[in-house]
């Protein structure tokens, strides 16, 4: 069985369209590095890319394709609309597809008011295992052909403060999670748990407390040895930390559009464990 894991897509509307004062004080904050600093011109081609993906998807024979947040720049709904667009008809197929926020989908409480990220993946969300569910839908579970089971957690706050994007699961789903790894529906299956914030950075370290998971360890005490793995993004490299006999896989799908840095991992599942994952480099134009 065949997983693709892409992350931190950005689709970016262009600055230059929508008025400054429109789009409210968070966005002020961030104009530095989405214009001075580059961003924009980084993701200008992302749905493009995105696009790419979902074709290489299709190319490679993938059984389900993962994407762990951060659809957006700004949370916009010209951004989830883009998004939607460009993962077309995977964007509607939850037996073939699984999509959880990021930091930037949650950007500012408009975005939570309006439920703009359910308005266009709501149809995502739908678990096999709803009992399990704790907040909202969180966590969500899949069952994906006779091996593999897919649990999505939502850990993604409206930011306090500029520059800060931590991340919490908090008890309810570490709960819901614990309660779904039990579940006799899963015996026997290998597990990819589908989080947006990293729980270690490339280097193995735990990222610094203002960009981090803060629970990331009580996460990884779940997940004992290569039945498991963590699919997150959050950072913006792709990396892969292979199991131990008391921690799972950890893969970081790093920004899966941007621009000289395009890619996904394709990860193998074969007899109830996670085999192995081989990082891609995405082909736009091809």
């Amino acid at each position: 069985m065949r997983i693709l894991h892409c992350s931190d897509v950005h689709i970016t509307e262009d600055p230059s369209r929508t008025g400054f004062l429109r789009r409210g004080p968070r966005f002020w904050m961030a104009w530095y590095e989405l214009v001075l600093e580059g961003r924009a011109r980084a993701y200008a081609r992302a749905g493009d890319a995105l696009a790419a993906i979902t074709r290489d998807a299709e190319h490679h024979a993938v059984d389900h394709l993962v994407l762990s947040g951060d659809l957006t720049a700004s949370a916009l709904p010209s951004e989830f609309a883009g998004a939607a667009a460009a993962l077309g008809p995977w964007a509607m197929d939850p037996r073939r597809c699984t999509v959880i926020p990021g930091n930037h989908d949650c950007h500012h409480p408009a975005a939570l008011e309006e439920r703009r990220f359910e308005a266009h993946f709501g149809g995502l969300l739908g678990s096999d295992l709803p009992a399990h569910a704790r907040v909202g839908p969180w966590p969500l579970v899949r069952l994906v052909g006779d091996g593999l089971a897919i649990i999505a957690l939502h850990g993604s706050l409206l930011p306090s403060l500029p520059g800060v994007s931590y991340g919490r699961l908090g008890p309810l789903q570490r709960d819901g999670l614990r309660a779904a790894l039990a579940d006799p529906a899963l015996a026997g299956r290998a597990v990819l748990v589908v989080v947006h914030h990293a729980p270690r950075r490339a280097n193995g370290r735990p990222d610094k407390l203002s960009h981090r998971l803060l629970d990331a360890e009580a996460l990884l005490e779940l997940l004992p040895g290569p039945r498991f793995a963590v699919l997150h993004g959050h950072i913006h490299r792709r990396y892969h930390h292979p199991a131990t006999a008391t921690r799972p896989h950890l893969f970081g799908a790093g920004s899966s559009t941007q621009a000289g840095h395009e890619g996904y991992w394709l990860i193998d599942v074969d007899g109830g464990r996670v085999q192995g994952g081989r990082a891609h480099t995405l082909s736009v134009d091809g």
